[in-house]
């Protein structure tokens, strides 16, 4: 995980606007969320596990279920998940193995963000606080 240092940082807005503005850019909503927080999620790559760059927010008002529901952003990161090669090749080799094993788990969680990829997130982080700022 590598934290990207934003001015969107504690900028609080309702969801669905946030919402509104990120999905077209290519964010969506992370499959982490809960009714008090959740993430806006843009993947960056693919390559040999995934890379992505995480908005977080909260609830400041209201759950995030609420069409009226405010969130606080926090701290944007860029999060790479490494995944070990080879192993979904074999996930349909049984009858009832695909069931069970269709995803590999991740060999690092939390792996080191290529350097590459560094300055991609930062651009990308750019990119959004312009797009937040013109309309707040």
């Amino acid at each position: 995980m590598l934290e990207i240092p934003s001015s969107i940082e504690g900028q609080q807005q309702r969801l669905s606007d946030l919402e509104a503005k990120l999905k077209p850019m290519g964010f969506s909503i992370g499959g982490n969320w809960d009714y008090d927080h959740g993430s806006f999620d843009y993947k960056i790559s693919d390559k040999d596990g995934y890379l992505f760059l995480r908005i977080p927010f909260y609830a400041v008002d209201g759950q995030l279920d609420d069409d009226v529901c405010s969130v606080e952003i926090q701290q944007p990161f860029l999060l790479s998940h490494i995944y070990e090669k080879g192993l979904d090749d074999h996930a349909h080799s049984e009858v009832f193995s695909g069931t069970f094993n269709q995803f590999s788990e991740p060999v690092e969680k939390d792996a080191e963000v290529p350097k590459q990829y560094v300055d991609v997130g930062k651009s990308l982080v750019k990119e959004v606080e312009a797009a937040l700022s013109s309309s707040t």
